[in-house]
């Protein structure tokens, strides 16, 4: 009988402080939602975020790819303190392993099935790897989006969604996408070396991490290498793939690296720390602005978090993996200090010795979830702090 009358009061206690929760959480947003309508209006950006706080994110998932896409947005909501919508593209027998995973997860999410245009659907869905070239389509698929953050499903944030999204407020009245070079030491670039079409900048740019104002693009009239005539988004990709397609060697990003060539003035180039890869350390530290700040965002390319080539980005992705976020800010620490202990192991390659980068940035974000956290009316501090221990409990 004790039993049963320690469960029910148990029962009482977590609704009761559910509802303080919500109603704290509902007065929080009213209260931010009225402060942000007393800011300035500093820019078009800053007027549209003022009806819509969120971040809104894209992945394309295809093939062996739902638990490295998971990882990824679980990554993505650790530190984020604004709110998230997901726009997932994967194919259609990956769709309920991703309901039943994200649903855990405390943001919005759309689950879409990979489109291509009809008469050339075979031909894009090839190109390069698997379902990739479906970014391209974004902006005519995602009609009522104005702005987004596309990210391969090998991203791994290590801070905050929204500072990366805050960048579309530094564009300017030409700016419709913003991406980080390929590299930043040419004597190891690609394209400065071997690519056989245009390609932006000195040493071209990578697709991994893609910010994007998508009503400007759909709206932009590009000039291209094709015809005199400008053309837009919709009309000029297919015949980008069909003059360069035995050119190109990274599918849609060597198409981009094209568009862009031709019309830079529409690129914001954000720098390396954003997009940080094996290419920034392996023979060396060669992104300055990761190591004066730290890296903000990892990007495990070439399959590094599953092999042994990397072991300082496995340890990252690995440490994000395991790290229990069921209960969101209750337990970040918990992902510092075994990851500390992995990446000592890794100091015998570039990349290792490179780790404490990682580490710098993750730490800042730790430490600001803290400060977040502090700030939370106590009520609500302690329903979190309740809702540990009852589901640790039961675990």
């Amino acid at each position: 009988m004790r039993c049963y009358l320690r469960a029910f009061l148990l029962c009482v206690v977590f609704c009761f402080f559910s509802l303080l929760y919500v109603f704290s959480h509902l007065a929080s947003t009213l209260e931010n939602r009225d402060q942000w309508n007393l800011k300035e209006e500093r820019s078009v950006f800053a007027a549209k975020e003022k009806s819509d706080e969120r971040s809104h994110l894209a992945v394309v998932a295809c093939g062996p790819r739902l638990e490295e896409t998971l990882t990824m947005l679980k990554s993505s909501i650790l530190f984020s303190k604004k709110p998230l919508h997901f726009y997932i593209f994967a194919e259609d027998e990956l769709h309920d392993s991703f309901k039943n995973a994200v649903s855990v997860f405390l943001f919005n999410f759309t689950i879409y099935s990979i489109t291509f245009p009809k008469e050339n659907a075979r031909e894009w869905k090839k190109l390069f790897k698997p379902c990739a070239s479906q970014r391209l389509f974004l902006p005519l698929i995602l009609k009522e989006v104005d702005s987004l953050l596309y990210v391969d499903t090998d991203i791994l944030f290590l801070q905050p969604v929204e500072d990366i999204w805050a960048l579309l407020s530094q564009f300017n009245l030409s700016h419709l996408a913003a991406m980080a070079p390929e590299h930043e030491e040419p004597r190891i670039g690609w394209y400065n070396r071997f690519a056989r079409h245009p390609y932006y900048g000195k040493t071209g740019i990578n697709s991994g991490v893609m910010l994007m104002n998508m009503t400007r693009l759909r709206e932009k009239f590009f000039k291209n290498d094709m015809t005199p005539v400008a053309l837009r988004w919709e009309e000029i990709l297919m015949p980008l793939l069909q003059k360069y397609k035995l050119n190109i060697t990274w599918g849609d990003q060597d198409l981009l690296n094209i568009i862009f060539h031709h019309n830079p003035e529409s690129l914001y180039v954000f720098p390396c720390q954003w997009n940080y890869r094996p290419d920034h350390c392996i023979y060396g530290s060669n992104c300055q602005e990761a190591d004066q700040e730290g890296v903000f965002i990892l990007h495990g390319n070439r399959g590094v978090y599953h092999d042994d080539k990397q072991p300082a980005f496995r340890a990252v992705y690995e440490a994000i993996r395991k790290v229990d976020c069921s209960f969101h800010r209750c337990c970040h620490t918990s992902l510092l200090q075994p990851l500390e202990a992995s990446l000592q192991t890794t100091t015998h390659t570039y990349c290792g010795r490179a780790s404490h980068l990682f580490m710098k940035r993750l730490k800042q974000s730790v430490m600001s979830d803290r400060v977040s956290r502090s700030q939370i009316p106590f009520f609500t501090l302690e329903f979190l702090i309740f809702r540990c221990r009852f589901i640790e409990a039961f675990y």
